[in-house]
């Protein structure tokens, strides 16, 4: 392999998109790639991608990053639906990304751009925060990958266990012996089984999925962190496309210059609102360590007494819709996901508001009237505020009959 890399003059990296990223096999892949002595300095780079558009974005960050790092001359991607190979359109459009792929590298195109270093701490952490007493009515779990030798992350979710008002176990993905990583066969989506008999799917169902809240623990590598994560990502997709755990908490202990890493907190958010998880927060080791955990103890720690929960953002609201209409048009197929989704109440198609739409039908028709619609237009704030002025005045009014 490293004889047909040195060799080559443009190096594609072609996948299908897995949980926000390429999937693990690539991403060990590129690990390898950076071990080697190999001087990509005059080598063009490109990616292709399929998935249902479902972040592909931050996909194609991650890779542009990282061939970056190697300073590939990176020269774009192409993100394609998956059937979009089967129609004209998207063959065009495939056509045309290679045919100026292959104009950029004749003539020396790319696209140049600094990317974030994650910046190591010359001195490791210590250990500062004091045990606090535990509760035992919720259990939090601690999702890590951490190495051996990384003792500034170790004792980082050492001071995070000392600090929880809850139990909390650890789960060391580098030492789960995986068989190997998602290959997407699907299984999994039609009777909830997965082809990989290593036990994981046991052990995520059984002991991870039935946390209160989870929290995700590495040290910043490749823009990401080490590959073992990513495996344990892919795999959870025994679970199919079903958000399982929705409605709890989650949180994040991340080593590393979290801040400089713009797709990787794109990342971190979006994976917690389409999971349906309220995001507790982020501990980091960039300024004060020990403030940063206790923060993050506490806020878990108030999330889970309260039952907090948050409304969701784009990130959550757009994703979730890719997925919804994915698992409707292939509910025949994907039963395990249709059965859930139903169940949950997430086929929420616009459709189904006939309330909302024959209003706005009759608003429509009014509006076609220039008189009245030159009456609305003119007070058209009034009207919007209404609702919530008569809101405020009950809640006013039940505030007042409570004291009285």
């Amino acid at each position: 392999m490293k004889e047909q890399l040195q060799k080559a003059n443009l190096i594609i990296f072609a996948y299908p998109v897995y949980t926000f990223m390429a999937p693990y096999q690539l991403h060990r892949f590129i690990e390898l790639m950076k071990e080697m002595d190999i001087d990509f300095s005059t080598k063009f780079a490109a990616q292709v991608s399929t998935s249902m558009h479902f972040y592909d974005t931050t996909a194609h960050r991650f890779i542009k990053e990282n061939c970056l790092d190697m300073q590939f001359k990176y020269a774009g991607g192409l993100s394609a639906k998956m059937e979009d190979l089967l129609e004209k359109q998207g063959q065009k459009e495939a056509l045309d990304f290679f045919k100026k792929l292959m104009f950029d590298v004749k003539h020396n195109i790319y696209q140049q751009e600094k990317v974030p270093v994650t910046i190591k701490k010359e001195s490791i952490y210590e250990k500062s925060l004091p045990i606090r007493a535990k509760k035992a009515n919720k259990q939090v779990t601690v999702i890590t990958n951490v190495a051996a030798d990384d003792l500034n992350l170790r004792n980082m979710i050492d001071d995070f266990v000392s600090a929880m008002a809850y139990e909390v176990k650890v789960f060391n993905v580098r030492e789960f012996a995986f068989t190997g990583g998602c290959i997407s066969c699907f299984r999994c989506t039609i009777d909830g089984t997965c082809i990989y008999k290593d036990g994981f799917q046991e052990v995520l169902r059984n002991e991870i999925c039935t946390s209160d809240a989870i929290v995700y623990a590495y040290t910043i590598e490749n823009h990401f962190t080490h590959s073992s994560m990513k495996c344990y990502d892919d795999r959870q997709f025994c679970n199919g496309h079903r958000p399982v755990n929705r409605g709890k908490c989650t949180g994040y202990i991340i080593s590393g210059s979290y801040s400089q890493e713009s797709n990787l907190r794109v990342i971190c958010e979006a994976r917690a609102e389409v999971s349906g998880m309220y995001n507790a927060g982020v501990a980091t080791d960039e300024l004060d360590t020990a403030l940063s955990i206790n923060q993050l103890a506490k806020s878990l720690s108030y999330s889970l007494d309260h039952n907090i929960k948050a409304p969701a953002n784009f990130y959550g609201v757009g994703g979730m819709k890719v997925f919804r209409d994915l698992i409707y048009v292939m509910k025949g197929f994907m039963k395990e996901d249709h059965r859930f989704y139903k169940s949950e109440g997430m086929y929420d198609f616009p459709q189904k508001e006939t309330k909302k739409i024959a209003q706005m039908y009759l608003v429509g028709a009014a509006m076609a009237i220039p008189s009245i619609q030159k009456k609305i237009m003119s007070n058209m704030n009034e009207y919007t505020i209404e609702p919530y002025r008569r809101l405020i005045a009950s809640a006013e009014q039940r505030n007042k009959d409570k004291i009285e």
